[in-house]
């Protein structure tokens, strides 16, 4: 029962997905949630690529594709995307950690939000358009797995930088421990074994280079993370995920003729 309440917990957090009333609020629990986010995002990318599926009957892949997109943006209610676009203009208009902080505090969108959005979810969009119809199925049930797991690994790897306790996101931001993240590293890997192939496991190293610099990036400018910084490490994780598939069924075409 514990682990049930963790789960939707972070279901609740992360979604608008109705949870049950007796699930409550715990900051105990909000603590240990995270190591369902990866959980949460099968959910999430599994609705998505039912979405997705659906609509192919009906209309040509890439319209699709922009529906179930839709559908998770909705589900989650950007919450995600928004912490991509307060990175962009915080990173993008600050010039110390005290700006950058402060820009990523407020509610409005500004020129390098709206720039970074537009530009990542129409890379996103043409990732997936440039799969294989299996492989879209495929890829956004383990692509909301995995980029969620990174997420994870960065609070465990990352201090926690803002000070107030005023940020939405800090009740989960802390405290994470090595079990957590272990959990949260083996639900998203097994999300890999829907490919039946083992060398989908490659995608790992361009996710770990780019889960690296980020986490270096962050470190260097503001010493740490902040709720909008996991955000951005999800959004970007996931790309890079769908464009590792990209180039994998490029060099190793077995993969294709394997689903």
């Amino acid at each position: 029962m514990k682990e049930l309440k963790l789960f939707f917990t972070a279901l609740m957090f992360i979604t608008r997905i109705p949870v049950p009333s007796w699930v409550g609020y715990s900051e105990s629990n909000l603590n240990k949630c995270n190591r369902y986010f990866p959980m949460v995002g099968i959910i999430i990318g599994g609705l998505g690529a039912l979405i997705y599926w659906l609509g192919s009957f009906v209309f040509p892949q890439n319209i699709a594709i922009i529906i179930s997109m839709i559908a998770t943006v909705l589900l989650t209610g950007g919450f995600h995307e928004d912490g991509f676009a307060d990175v962009c203009d915080g990173f993008g208009g600050g010039w110390n950690k005290t700006k950058i902080l402060e820009i990523m505090k407020d509610s409005r969108v500004g020129a390098y939000g709206m720039i970074g959005m537009i530009l990542i979810l129409m890379l996103k969009f043409f990732a997936l358009n440039a799969l294989p119809h299996s492989f879209v199925i495929l890829g956004l049930i383990a692509g909301h797995s995995i980029s969620r797991t990174f997420a994870v690994s960065s609070m465990y790897n990352l201090p926690y930088v803002r000070k107030d306790e005023l940020s939405k996101s800090k009740p989960v931001t802390k405290n994470l421990h090595i079990l957590d993240l272990w959990i949260a590293v083996i639900i998203g890997l097994s999300s890999f074994l829907i490919f039946r192939n083992w060398t989908v496991y490659l995608t790992i190293i361009p996710l770990l280079i780019t889960k690296i610099w980020l986490d270096k990036y962050f470190k260097k400018w503001i010493g740490g993370y902040v709720g909008d910084c996991l955000g951005t490490i999800q959004q970007v994780t996931e790309v890079i995920f769908y464009l590792s598939l990209i180039a994998l069924s490029s060099l190793l075409p077995t993969i294709i003729s394997q689903q």
